[in-house]
């Protein structure tokens, strides 16, 4: 915010002015202080306009995290909605996307399973290996997401992740008291989630977020908001990812509409979604992605489902 100076006549008329950003034009709200104002006066007057400008910016603005959309910027991200085909999936056809997904979620953090296995893994008494438990674990969180009645909590992150590593992990279920960073093939730090010491006070913000915001997002905005920020704290020692495509899920099933498959195939490109959110605040990438991603899944399950 900054003071503006007019002269009119032979008196000075000060305003405070704030200015910001709304897609490619940029808006401001001006505030009147007063004219021939003191050096005192208009430090009192600017502290009292300060108030009602950032009251009417509330009203203007909704917070997401670490940065603001305007009502129009939400409007328009909202109107993603209106390109997704909304159906049911029939019990064949849940059945091929459950396989589908627990193949590309876990081949995306780098399980060796082939897509031609996860049937026959599914379908055993009991798991071999630690690829095999996390393959069953990640089909019961699936089958958990879609048939829970409970609502995004702290207790639902745990119970997602002991259910996906319970027997693999020792850490099932627990979030981390370590700090972790995610590296690129180069070693390069990408990533640093959360400081261990700001954890319990950033999950409690994300709760509390969804709590008192989850009504004014149409599904897909609200269920890229609630993944990316999920990976951008990234609060378990290990499993985030395959943890955040099932928030991501619950959140569309939750609302009826039909889940995402996230493909080994796009995973770069998903990467890049996550870090234009993590590094520009960015929303955009990530819905254009995920309206791809609904558009093959929906191909690809009704493909298998013909064979």
């Amino acid at each position: 915010m900054y003071v503006e100076k007019r002269k009119v006549g032979k008196s000075i008329k000060y305003y405070l002015v704030h200015s910001y950003r709304e897609g490619d034009k940029v808006e401001k709200i001006r505030k009147y202080l007063g004219s021939n104002l003191s050096q005192k006066e208009l430090e009192q007057k600017s502290k009292e306009r300060e108030k009602e400008i950032l009251e009417e910016l509330n009203q203007r603005s909704i917070n997401i995290f670490s940065f603001r959309l305007t009502k129009k910027q939400l409007e328009r991200l909202n109107k993603y909605q209106e390109r997704i085909q909304v159906f049911h999936l029939t019990n064949k056809e849940w059945q091929n996307f459950k396989e589908d997904f627990v193949f590309n979620t876990n081949a995306i953090e780098g399980s060796t399973i082939q897509e031609n296995e996860v049937s026959e893994i599914l379908k055993k008494p009991r798991a071999e290996n630690e690829e095999e438990i996390e393959t069953k674990g990640v089909a019961k969180a699936i089958e958990y997401i879609k048939e829970t009645k409970e609502d995004l909590s702290l207790d639902l992150l745990l119970k997602l992740h002991k259910l996906c590593f319970e027997n693999s992990k020792s850490y099932a279920g627990r979030f981390r008291n370590v700090n972790v960073v995610i590296k690129n093939s180069k070693g390069e730090i990408i990533h640093s989630g959360a400081p261990v010491e700001h954890l319990e006070i950033a999950l409690k913000e994300f709760i509390e977020w969804y709590k008192e915001n989850k009504n004014r997002f149409a599904p897909l905005v609200l269920s890229a908001i609630v993944h990316n920020q999920f990976e951008d704290i990234h609060p378990f020692q290990d499993g985030n990812g395959r943890v955040g495509r099932l928030l991501l899920n619950f959140i569309l099933l939750k609302r009826k509409y039909p889940p995402i498959n996230i493909l080994l195939e796009d995973r770069q490109e998903y990467y890049r979604t996550l870090q234009e959110y993590s590094k520009k605040d960015n929303l955009k990438p990530t819905l254009d992605f995920l309206l791809k991603q609904y558009k093959k899944t929906i191909k690809k399950v009704a493909t298998k489902n013909k064979k």
